[in-house]
């Protein structure tokens, strides 16, 4: 709505899937950390939510409405996807108990225009991958926070200069965000939900696997290394401002 309305133009970089939200209760025994299974014609993550579990279940994108006709193929998946979970799987009594993300992934090629900055979402569509859109979000609020705070305080508005600055500051971290979340979409996710063969690492990844936080056959997911390496996203340097005057969320360590 407020892209339409200001006249402001997108790039639309794509995404082959959306995400269908499911809630489920956690018993005792269940794990303590997050899960997720990714095979031939399916991917499904749990994520640990204290008192349930936050499932993911990815369709290919606009495939939502015939996986409502066909319920029962839902449910085989979901059985399929993580041992165990079968018996919670009555717990979802109607599609209204899930709710659907269409995904989409762009970016605006000019943020701001006279008396408007876009920053977040309306500046930058984020896929769910590495969950990193809020990251970027809240990185996007303290830059303009600190850019246009002396314009502010000394004539009490903005020229477009400042507006530029801030999308400058922050377009790179997007960029490359969005990169390897396309790069993960396209040559993993796309992959599994089209019915592909066993899964590998993107060539670019692989070395994450040097390390040993991040190395997948440990976490038992090639899909956990992509994301961990992705969890605190690009940052852009400090700004050279006074000391004090910085608000913190930019910069620095995670």
């Amino acid at each position: 709505m407020v892209r339409r309305e200001a006249g402001l133009a997108g790039i639309d970089l794509g995404a082959p899937m959306d995400v269908l939200w499911l809630r489920l209760s956690r018993r005792p025994g269940d794990p303590r950390q997050s899960l997720g299974r990714a095979e031939g014609g399916r991917m499904m993550v749990l994520l640990d939510r204290g008192d349930y579990w936050q499932c993911a279940f990815l369709t290919p994108k606009g495939g939502f409405d015939a996986l409502c006709a066909r319920h029962r193929e839902l449910r085989r998946r979901a059985e399929g996807a993580r041992p165990g979970i079968r018996r919670r799987l009555g717990e979802i009594g109607i599609w209204d108990d899930m709710e659907l993300l269409t995904v989409a992934v762009d970016r605006l090629e000019r943020w701001y225009r006279p008396g408007l900055l876009c920053i977040g979402d309306a500046a930058h569509a984020m896929s769910p991958i590495g969950s990193v859109g809020i990251n970027l979000a809240i990185q996007d609020a303290v830059a303009p926070a600190n850019i246009l705070k002396a314009a502010l305080e000394r004539d009490g508005a903005v020229s477009e200069a400042p507006l530029a600055a801030v999308q400058r500051r922050r377009e790179l971290p997007t960029r490359l965000t969005q990169s390897v979340q396309l790069l993960i979409q396209n040559r993993v996710i796309s992959r599994v939900i089209a019915g592909g063969g066993a899964l590998r690492l993107p060539l670019a990844l692989r070395p994450l696997r040097c390390f040993p936080c991040c190395d997948a056959s440990r976490r038992g997911s090639s899909a956990w290394a992509s994301g961990r390496s992705m969890c605190a996203g690009p940052r852009a340097a400090v700004d050279s401002a006074p000391a004090g005057r910085m608000l913190d969320g930019e910069g620095g360590p995670p």
